[in-house]
């Protein structure tokens, strides 16, 4: 019936290896012939392109990462190097891509379908969890655990001294990481970039707690918002009285074993994405809304502004305080 190939673009995340290996199996299963492309796009125009047996996947479904890499591709925005990549895909005589990555990465794509009608399924991969059109990104259910065993950890040792902890996730300009995770600990003071807030407006609450026997504060903030870390740290000491400290989680985020609902959603992307190549959907983005999978074109995907869910966004700004 034809082959297909498989590619991870820009940032990794848990939730990659589980679906490359379903990736492989189900191709077979629908009687394609599976390739690895090593590398993403880079891989493309460099050929690092190989077909694939389940020898290659065996064992990779509890692992973070991608084993078969990624990558940042400046030369796939020339018109000469989709051309090689293209030259490189007919070669193998294949037709059909599965792309792992993030919007930048599916406008890639819809630009060389356009022009080499190369068929494409792209399944929304990211912790920013910040695609427009799917609740849900690959690797953000591994990452928010991440997070959680990491917030418990400092929880354990902030209890143990009159201190305020201010944790930074990831997420860029997307407070979804910082705002489950704050909700989810428990944190006294939760700040993204979507809810504009004044530190002054906590300024008597915090005292007020602290005379009544708080002994510590637990501060999640995302890295997007206006002021750095040490900022709030900093404020957390001459406005509120206490020792702080910074901890910056970075790229411990993005890796560690995939969680169950990570190999799941792995598992039921990339099936839809390979039957949706089968059955004529060329250029769609694989999404899941409204709790069920859909097919969505880039044109609602790319260029659009996310916004994170209103009843979310609505059980932090209740206690954002202003002065």
């Amino acid at each position: 019936m034809g082959n297909i190939a498989i590619l991870c673009s820009g940032g990794d995340v848990s939730g990659m290896n589980p679906a490359i290996k379903h990736f492989v199996e189900y191709a077979k299963a629908k009687g394609l012939s599976p390739f690895l492309v090593y590398d993403g796009f880079e891989g493309l125009i460099d050929n690092k392109i190989v077909p694939a047996s389940y020898k290659d996947v065996s064992g990779i479904i509890n692992r973070g990462g991608t084993k078969i890499g990624s990558a940042r591709s400046e030369r796939f925005h020339e018109a000469r190097y989709r051309q090689q990549a293209k030259d490189n895909l007919e070669a193998l005589q294949i037709d059909k891509l599965v792309v792992l990555g993030g919007d930048g990465s599916f406008r890639g794509m819809a630009k060389f379908y356009e022009e080499h009608g190369i068929a494409f399924a792209g399944v929304p991969s990211t912790i920013d969890n910040d695609i427009v059109g799917t609740d849900y990104c690959l690797g953000v259910d591994t990452a928010l655990n991440i997070i959680r065993v990491s917030l418990d950890a400092i929880r354990d040792t902030a209890s143990s001294f009159k201190r305020a902890f201010v944790v930074e996730t990831m997420g860029r300009d997307c407070g979804y990481l910082a705002l489950v995770s704050g909700l989810t600990s428990g944190a006294e003071l939760t700040l993204i970039p979507e809810i504009a807030y004044d530190l002054c407006g906590y300024k008597e609450k915090f005292k007020k707690e602290l005379l009544e026997g708080r002994r510590y504060f637990l501060a999640v903030v995302s890295e997007g918002i206006k002021q750095s870390s040490q900022e709030i740290a900093t404020w957390f000491e001459e406005e509120i009285g206490v020792e702080s400290r910074v901890s910056v989680l970075g790229h411990i985020q993005r890796g560690g074993n995939p969680t169950s609902r990570d190999r799941l959603m792995a598992y039921r992307f990339v099936h839809f994405a390979i039957d949706g190549l089968l059955s004529g959907e060329n250029d769609k983005i694989c999404c899941f809304s409204d709790s069920q999978l859909n097919y969505k074109s880039i044109a609602d995907v790319a260029h659009k502004e996310h916004h994170i869910e209103p009843a979310l966004m609505e059980l932090v700004e209740s206690t954002t305080l202003h002065c």
